[in-house]
């Protein structure tokens, strides 16, 4: 049985997006505004205030981060902790947000966002590296987890109230996605997947939110092959971490009527899979 073990010091009230970038993990705390640069060496935790809700985080090419939230797409100084508008893509609906995202293959951030009235008026996008910004699919609710395959060929997609894992043939050279089908229907768990990340032999890791769970499922057989409890019933994001790739970090949530020591934090096991590089913006 793998037991997770918590590190760091930090505790979130809505932890997500996590990003193994270099020797450190970047990830978010939605409802605090904040976005954490988690050292497993030093135990240094660099946090920066972004003065509203984050949803997603990544690094850029040419330095510092980008990251997406209530008011659409910025660049972050890490240095001075200044963030500068990029695009925003729905200034008129206030009730959306971005959520997760990453960079695809060619380093364009594709990112989602979330209807917090549960409505199905939210999308998925991609923040071109000219930082024109496209609508890609929609319309869905929570737009989540996204990755793609090792050759770059396959988009998988979660858009969490669907109970579904969509996968869509992908274009590298002209981001175009197409061949919608679902992969996984999750409908039967009484949780839902929520954030992925994907390992070397294309296995998909999901976080199931209300779950307690990282579940790893395998495209190619249709199967679920492997799953890690952990103590806390809002585990939120995975992502593969640490010198080899092969250390799992996963963020969870508080739900607010229960009583959990372990909810909020950041969680760490060693499952036996490895993970696959992340890639920076390149705009």
């Amino acid at each position: 049985m793998i037991i997770p073990e918590i590190v760091g010091a930090y505790t979130s009230v809505w932890g997500e997006g996590p990003l193994w970038d270099k020797n450190r993990l970047l990830y978010v705390d939605i409802e605090t505004h904040k976005i954490i640069a988690f050292n497993p060496v030093t135990g240094e935790e660099k946090i920066w205030d972004v003065g509203q809700r984050v949803g997603t985080v990544v690094a850029r090419e040419q330095g510092g981060l980008v990251w997406a939230g209530d008011q659409g797409f910025f660049f972050l100084d890490e240095e001075t902790g200044i963030s500068t508008p990029i695009a925003d893509p729905e200034p008129e609906l206030a009730d959306n947000r971005f959520n997760d995202g990453k960079c695809d293959p060619q380093g364009r951030l594709w990112a989602g966002t979330i209807n917090l009235k549960k409505r199905q008026e939210a999308s998925l996008y991609c923040l071109h590296t000219d930082l024109t910004v496209e609508k890609k699919f929609g319309p869905v609710t929570n737009s989540n987890g996204i990755v793609w395959s090792r050759d770059g060929t396959t988009m998988f997609y979660i858009d969490t109230p669907s109970k579904k894992i969509r996968a869509f043939d992908f274009d590298r050279s002209t981001s175009a996605i197409s061949n919608e089908r679902v992969i996984w229907d999750t409908s039967a768990d009484s949780s839902s997947p929520d954030g992925m990340t994907i390992d070397s032999e294309d296995r998909l890791w999901i976080a199931f939110c209300h779950g307690g769970k990282v579940v790893c499922f395998d495209p190619k057989t249709q199967a679920v092959v492997q799953q890690v409890d952990f103590p806390c019933v809002e585990t939120t994001a995975c992502a593969f971490g640490g010198p080899d790739l092969r250390d799992l970090y996963v963020t969870t949530g508080v739900k607010g009527d229960l009583k959990e020591a372990a909810a909020g934090r950041l969680f760490i096991c060693r499952p036996g899979a490895q993970g696959v590089p992340s890639v920076a913006f390149a705009g």
